[in-house]
């Protein structure tokens, strides 16, 4: 097992505590219950002959729950330490102060539980003590993990399902439905994937995967939530919503709404899980219904199966460049010399890498390979121009279309006007290699210095 990781926290104990207040210091329709983690709505008014919601778990999960209490979701959420279930004492201090709250023509009190023992356990007890205090409470257990499949397993477990089942019971209760038409059932399933663990503040990762490995377990109309599970890109979430929504489409289903995001985490696990919420019009209508959790995300209404997401270009006025490109004398030879260069500015990717990273982002080498690869593919099947300023232009049009960063503006015109030179002047083949790597580290090295 690797050591302890260190984490952006001034201790263990308190972070739960000082990561609640900074929820609500930053959020002006959140406040907290006094002596307890509890995040409430601050317009507790508003509920008042309504269905209140209450949900929570162990901390470590934001943005749930907290982040999801707010008018048409959660009216309150409890929090236990990290990993661990709230004390029953909490969620029943949370119950309470809702139905004071909402007394007056008092709809009841929903608990929307994650299935976990503890969880289950606790706010189970806190709801019967609710009772005995004269509370209508009922209570909803989500079970959405569809990784479990063997039966002598633990069960499934309350994951990313939970969050949508806060949204559609919110808009419930926000439209004044009763308890029991509120407790409503959703068809969810959630199925995670993780390539690192998560550490517990104050210690050590909780597994360990070999490199090359990750850890599995984890005709209808469908809500899709890619959720990550802490550490991955914003640019890895996108390629996996890519997936995602193509392999839904491929097997003939319809993808009506698509939430891509960090929405129940688990500290900094390198990983996600895809939830998916069979719909129906009803579903989607009180899914697109307005709410002011924070955490909740701005979600167009639209479909997403069916719709265009390709807009075509501009066509570009033919010009002198779109010229009749024709051979000369030393197209030959030009040709020649372009595909050394071509190899060996790919021979020298990682070199040119390491140079940049000197001062740079390490990227120099893999750019100008881009422009080798697009002028190799070019090369194949176009003639190589005699007229310099056809040659030039054509390869300024090819760097342009293929190769990004300010090397694409500067390197490859300045590296094809000395070879171009070179070989009109002295048809001279023999040091090619370093004349291709000398242009490029200059103009490499001056890009940096510029900048």
């Amino acid at each position: 097992m690797s050591s302890r990781l260190q984490k952006l926290i001034n201790s263990a104990e308190d972070c739960v505590d000082e990561a609640l207040c900074g929820l609500v210091r930053a959020s002006s329709g959140l406040s907290l219950l006094r002596g307890h983690r509890v995040v409430l709505r601050s317009d507790l008014d508003q509920i008042r002959g309504k269905v209140a919601l209450l949900s929570g778990g162990g901390s470590g999960h934001e943005p749930a729950h907290g982040g999801y209490v707010g008018a048409g979701m959660l009216s309150a959420a409890v929090a236990g330490a990290v990993f661990a279930s709230p004390p029953p004492a909490s969620i029943l201090a949370a119950i309470l102060c809702l139905h004071s709250a909402g007394k007056m023509t008092s709809s009841g009190v929903l608990l929307i539980v994650k299935n976990y023992t503890g969880d289950r356990l606790n706010f189970g007890l806190a709801a019967e003590q609710a009772r005995n205090h004269g509370v209508d409470v009922d209570m909803v257990v989500v079970a959405d993990d569809c990784a479990f499949t063997c039966p002598s397993k633990a069960g499934k477990r309350g994951l990313c399902g939970t969050i949508l089942i806060h949204k559609l019971a919110g808009a419930l209760a926000d439209e004044g439905c009763s308890l029991q038409e509120t407790a409503l059932h959703c068809v969810a399933g959630t199925l995670g994937v993780s390539l690192s663990p998560c550490s517990v503040p104050g210690c050590r990762p909780s597994f360990e995967l070999p490199p090359g490995d990750m850890e599995l377990g984890l005709g209808d109309t469908l809500v899709v939530c890619v959720n990550n599970l802490g550490a991955l890109s914003r640019l890895e979430m996108a390629v996996v919503t890519r997936a995602a929504i193509m392999c839904l489409e491929n097997r003939g289903m319809k993808v009506a709404r698509v939430m891509s995001g960090s929405f129940m985490t688990s500290l900094e696990m390198a990983g996600m899980s895809l939830t998916f919420l069979r719909a129906c019009p009803e579903i989607l209508r009180l899914f697109d219904a307005k709410t002011s959790a924070p955490a909740w995300p701005n979600l167009s209404s639209g479909c997403t199966s069916g719709r265009s997401y390709l807009t075509d270009p501009t066509t570009v006025p033919a010009g002198a460049h779109d010229d009749v490109l024709t051979e000369g004398p030393q197209s030959p030879a030009m040709r020649k010399v372009l595909e050394k260069v071509c190899s060996t500015l790919l021979e020298y990717q990682e070199e040119l890498n390491a140079l940049d990273r000197a001062s740079g982002d390490g990227d120099c080498g893999n750019t100008h390979a881009q422009a080798a690869k697009a002028i190799q593919v070019w090369l194949q099947s176009h003639v190589v121009p005699g007229c310099p300023g056809q040659l030039l232009s054509a390869l300024a049009t090819v760097v342009q279309e293929k190769m990004g960063g300010s090397s694409g503006a500067v390197s490859v015109p300045v590296c094809s006007i000395q070879i171009y030179f070179w070989v009109v002047h002295f048809g001279d083949f023999a040091h090619i290699d370093t004349l291709c790597f000398d242009s490029c580290t200059v103009c490499s090295s001056r890009q940096r210095a510029d900048t």
